[in-house]
């Protein structure tokens, strides 16, 4: 796991870190690496918090829907943020995926309501945007409402972006953002996002000596409409690299099957290339998970389709169609969350 936070970029020592997110234990790890004896809590994904500073409190929840140790989570950050002193410093960091990572709703609102909101607005085909804005209407601590309860003197959010546009207001349905007018000092900043990550997926192919043909954040339609569309300029392009980064968007059946929205355009992909040589592609999640399962996504070629894969598409179950292939792609978690990223090699 790479420390997914720059050191430069924090000077005044905090009293308190906050790490929330996909991303937040290797953020954690260079903040407590800089400021070792700031107390810590983070809060991220089940799995993703090896290698946490032996001190940290530690709250492992679910993603993408959220679980009872979400709510905890959510208890726990607003519990912490409330009893800050009067001139202390609170360094938030925050990563994609703490939308459903730490939630504390609304009165009158319990899991199984916030659950079946969450479920519905994955499947309905929303963007990210239009899910936070509901996100936020539900929620205590999220739109600035959690840092409305810093007493304190000075609030430092550093954000790894997983949104277009890297707005600080929309990672994690802004909960490391401040509220309106805050009686505090505030900064915020991004430290990564997909620009960087896709930078340096071109540098990494200009040092191998292969040209790169397209660089391009454009991964911001439904599946059903990019597979074609990706398909197409990968196999009428040039040779060499193509890069797409992004987050698409996908419309669940009521019962889907296996697989994320990374799984599923791989292999839509793959029908569009189906019998090209020379043409092979990747289409990940950055953070090393792809919706529900263990995977990051998938690398398909010419060779990968069939007619069985539509019946896969179909049924939402690509996931389960590309691992009896030996197709889908597993990294773990990687320490950081910038989108989906498609790589194409043309040769």
């Amino acid at each position: 796991m790479q420390h997914a936070l720059s050191t430069d970029a924090v000077t005044d020592p905090p009293d308190q870190i906050i790490a929330v997110g996909k991303a937040a234990t290797a953020m954690a790890i260079a903040a407590h690496e800089k400021f070792p004896n700031a107390p810590v809590l983070i809060v991220t994904k089940h799995g993703h918090a090896d290698g946490a500073p032996a001190h940290a409190e530690i709250i492992e929840a679910a993603h993408p829907v959220l679980d009872q140790s979400s709510l905890r989570a959510g208890a726990r950050m607003l519990d912490v943020v409330s009893r800050m002193a009067a001139g202390s410093h609170l360094l938030m960091l925050v990563s994609g995926g703490a939308s459903a990572l730490a939630e504390a709703p609304v009165e009158g609102l319990d899991l199984a309501g916030l659950k079946t909101k969450t479920t519905e607005m994955l499947g309905s085909g929303e963007d990210i945007h239009a899910m936070n804005r509901v996100r936020k209407t539900l929620s205590r601590v999220k739109g600035g409402k959690l840092l409305s309860n810093f007493s304190g003197a000075q609030v430092t959010s550093l954000a790894i972006s997983d949104v277009e546009g890297d707005l600080l207001c929309v990672i994690g349905s802004g909960i490391a953002d401040a509220p309106e007018d805050p009686p505090f000092s505030f900064t915020a900043q991004i430290v990564a996002s997909n620009a960087i990550a896709r930078q340096a997926v071109a540098q990494k192919a200009t040092d191998q000596g292969l040209p790169v043909r397209s660089n391009e954040e454009s991964l911001y339609h439904d599946i059903k409409t990019l597979g074609p569309r990706l398909g197409r300029a990968f196999v009428s392009g040039p040779a060499g690299v193509h890069i797409r980064g992004g987050e698409p968007t996908v419309i669940l059946p009521p019962q889907p099957g296996r697989g994320g929205r990374n799984q599923a355009l791989a292999l839509l992909i793959a029908r569009e290339i189906a019998g090209q040589s020379g043409i092979e592609v990747l289409v990940a999640g950055t953070d090393g998970t792809d919706g529900p399962t263990d995977a990051a996504g998938a690398i398909v070629d010419g060779e990968t389709w069939d007619a069985s894969g539509q019946d896969a598409l179909d049924r939402a179950d690509a996931g389960t169609w590309l691992d009896a292939r030996g197709a889908l792609l597993r990294t773990g978690p990687t320490g950081t969350n910038v989108m989906d990223l498609v790589i194409a090699l043309k040769v």
